[in-house]
C-alpha cells in the first residue's frame, strides 16, 4: 500500500495503471488519469471525477519510478504576470465608520469580472495572486457602488495540527469529510479605505452567506472555516472580533520543510464553526 494525493494505492491497483498504460499507448496524460479516476471510482463529493489529484497522483507515481507515463502532449505554459490597468487605480477614500458608510453588498465574481479581481488581488494584496485550488469562491465587497474590499475562498489545508486537534478527528475521518471544510485564503481591505470595524462586519455577514453560495454551487455545504494570519504581519484583531477561534499556530515549516527548522513565516491558525454540530459532521 502506498499513498498519494490522500489516497492509498494498493500493488493490484498500481498494476491496473501499469496495464492501461501498455495497453492504450494512444491515450496521454489526461485521458489516463480520467480513466483510472472512472476504474477506481476516484469521485469529489460532487460525483464528478478528481481527476487533477489523479493526475498529481500519477505524476509523482511516474517520478518515482511506479508507473512510466508517457511524455506530456503540452508544454507548461509560463505563468503570465498581470499587467496593472486604470481599472484598479485608486479610488475616492473613504474615512468613515462602518455605520455611516453605504449598505454592504456582496457580488460572486463569474467569468467576465474573474481577471479584474485577480488584477486586485496582484496589485494590493501582500501575498499576490496565485490561483485558489479546487473548489472556490471568491467576491467583491460594495459599500454602495465603491468597492471596498475582495475576498477568496477555497480548499482547505491537507493537514495543520492546530485544526485538526481543535476538531479532533481522525485520518480516515479528515479524509472523508475535508471537502466540507473551507479555507478563507486571501481577505483584502483596499488601502484607500478607512473604515474602522469594516473588517469584522465582512467576515460576519461572510460567515451568514458562504454555506448557501457555497452549497448553491458546488452541492456540498461547509460547516467550518479555517484561515492562516501571519503573526509577524498581522494580529488577526478583525478575525476575534467576528467571533473566529484561535486554535494554535503553524510551526513555519510549510508543507515541505524539515522538521524543526522554520522555512516559511509562522501563522495563526483560526476557525470560524457554521454549524453548531461541525465536529459530529466532521468526525462521521
Amino acid at each position: 500500500m502506498i499513498r498519494y494525493c490522500g489516497r492509498d494505492f494498493t500493488s493490484l491497483e498500481l498494476a491496473q495503471m501499469q496495464a492501461l498504460i501498455k495497453d492504450n499507448p494512444q491515450f496521454n496524460r489526461s485521458q489516463l488519469s480520467k480513466k483510472v479516476c472512472t476504474i477506481f471510482q476516484w469521485l469529489k463529493p460532487d460525483g464528478k471525477l478528481k481527476d487533477m489529484s489523479c493526475r498529481v497522483a500519477m505524476l509523482r507515481m511516474h517520478e518515482d519510478g511506479l508507473i512510466r507515463l508517457p511524455p506530456p502532449t503540452n508544454k507548461k505554459q509560463p505563468i503570465r504576470k498581470i499587467e496593472f490597468t486604470p481599472a484598479t487605480n485608486p479610488q475616492d477614500p473613504i474615512f468613515a465608520q462602518v455605520n455611516l458608510i453605504p449598505e454592504l453588498r456582496f457580488q460572486i465574481v463569474s467569468k467576465p469580472n474573474s481577471a479584474l479581481w485577480n488584477e486586485y488581488i496582484a496589485r494590493y494584496h501582500y501575498l499576490g495572486y496565485t490561483p485558489l485550488p479546487g473548489a472556490q469562491l471568491r467576491y467583491f465587497i460594495y459599500a454602495g457602488e465603491q468597492l471596498v474590499a475582495l475576498t477568496g475562498f477555497g480548499a482547505a489545508a491537507w493537514q495543520t495540527a492546530p485544526r485538526d486537534q481543535f476538531i479532533g478527528w481522525s485520518h480516515e475521518q479528515r479524509k472523508n469529510n475535508l471537502h466540507l471544510v473551507v479555507n478563507n485564503a486571501r481577505f483584502l481591505i483596499l488601502p484607500w479605505i478607512k473604515s474602522k470595524n469594516l473588517a469584522s462586519k465582512i467576515l460576519s455577514i461572510t460567515a451568514r452567506n458562504i454555506p448557501d453560495d457555497w452549497e448553491k454551487r458546488y452541492s456540498i455545504r461547509p460547516v467550518l472555516l479555517e484561515t492562516f494570519v501571519e503573526t509577524k504581519r498581522f494580529t488577526g484583531t478583525c478575525y476575534k472580533a467576528a467571533n473566529w477561534r484561535l486554535c494554535g499556530q503553524t510551526k513555519g515549516r510549510g508543507k515541505l520543510g524539515p522538521a524543526g527548522k522554520i522555512s516559511v513565516p509562522i501563522k495563526d491558525v483560526l476557525v470560524y464553526p457554521l454549524d453548531k454540530r461541525f465536529k459530529k459532521i466532521l468526525k462521521k
